[in-house]
C-alpha cells in the first residue's frame, strides 16, 4: 500500500487511489496515519473529532468511522484483514504500515539523512537527501484536512519541520557555490516570509557572493522595516554582522561557511 499525507491524504494499491469522502473518517484516518505504528487513543480520537463537547454517542461514532476505514482498506487489498492493518487494541486504535508505505515516514528518513551529511561537512549528499524530500510534499501537509486540535499541532509541526530541511537543503547548496541558482528561490520564500530571518540572510549572501551588493542590503533593510514595524524588533545580531560584512565586502563572505545553528 502507498499512503500519502503531505499533501492530500489517500491511500492506494493495485493502481486505485482512494480517500474517505466523509470529512470526520477523514480526519479519524489522517490522525491515524500521522501517529502509525502507535497507539492512538480513544479519548484523543474523541477530542480530535469534537473538541470539548463529545456526543453521548461518540464511542459508537468513532467505530462507525473505523468500520468505514476497513471497508475502504478492505476494498484496497482484498486478501489482507482490515484489522490487521487497522487493529483494534483495548485503548484504541492502531494503523499498521510497512517500511516505505508511508509517505510522511520516507520524508523523515531522507531529513535525517541529509541532516547527518550535512554536519559531516557532505554537503552534496546533504542537499540531495534534502531535494528527494521536499519532494514528497505534493501541497501543504494534510491539506484537505479540516483539522481538530491534535492534527492542528500536527499540521504546524510538519510545515515547521519542511521549513527547517529547506534551511538546510539551501546552506549545502550555498556551500557548494550555487548562490546563482538559489536566487530565485530565496527571492520568493523571502517574500512570503517577510520576517524569517534565516531566508533572508541565506538571501543576502547569495546575492552578494552575485555581485549584487546594493541588492543585499535593500533585503536587511526590508526585513529590518518588517520587525520593527510588526515586532517592534531588530534583526538579531548574526544579521547585523553579516550586514557589516557586506558593506566591509569582507573576503570571508566569498568562502562558503556553515553557522551552527541553520535549522535547529
Amino acid at each position: 500500500m502507498e499512503i500519502d499525507v503531505l499533501g492530500h491524504v489517500s491511500l492506494a494499491a493495485g493502481g486505485q487511489r482512494v480517500t474517505p469522502s466523509a470529512a470526520k473518517t477523514k480526519q479519524v484516518l489522517t490522525l491515524l496515519l500521522v501517529n502509525a505504528n502507535h497507539l492512538v487513543t480513544l479519548p484523543t480520537l474523541i477530542e480530535e473529532l469534537w473538541d470539548e463537547h463529545p456526543p453521548a454517542t461518540a464511542v459508537s461514532t468513532l467505530q462507525t468511522y473505523v468500520f468505514q476505514l476497513r471497508r475502504l482498506i478492505a476494498h484496497l487489498l482484498p486478501e489482507e484483514s482490515p484489522k490487521d492493518i487497522l487493529a483494534t487494541t483495548p485503548n484504541g486504535y492502531v494503523f499498521h504500515v510497512g517500511p516505505g508505505e508511508l509517505d510522511l515516514h520516507r520524508y523523515e528518513d531522507l531529513v535525517g539523512c541529509g541532516r547527518r551529511a550535512f554536519a559531516a561537512g557532505d554537503h552534496e549528499n546533504a542537499a540531495k537527501c534534502l531535494r528527494s524530500a521536499e519532494r514528497l510534499f505534493t501541497g501543504p501537509a494534510l491539506a484537505d484536512i479540516r483539522p481538530g486540535c491534535h492534527l492542528q499541532a500536527e499540521t504546524v509541526r510538519l510545515e515547521a519541520a519542511r521549513t527547517g530541511s529547506l534551511e538546510i537543503r539551501i546552506e549545502a547548496e550555498l556551500a557548494l557555490g550555487k548562490h546563482h541558482e538559489l536566487l530565485s528561490e530565496l527571492s520568493g520564500l523571502a517574500s512570503r516570509h517577510p520576517q524569517h530571518e534565516n531566508f533572508h540572510r541565506q538571501l543576502m549572501l547569495a546575492l552578494y557572493r552575485c555581485g549584487s551588493r546594493p541588492h543585499a542590503l535593500d533585503v536587511f533593510n526590508r526585513l529590518r522595516r518588517a520587525l520593527v514595524e510588526d515586532l517592534g524588533l531588530e534583526p538579531s545580531a548574526e544579521l547585523q554582522r553579516l550586514q557589516r560584512a557586506i558593506l566591509a565586502a569582507d573576503p570571508r563572505l566569498s568562502r562558503p561557511e556553515r553557522p551552527a545553528t541553520v535549522g535547529g
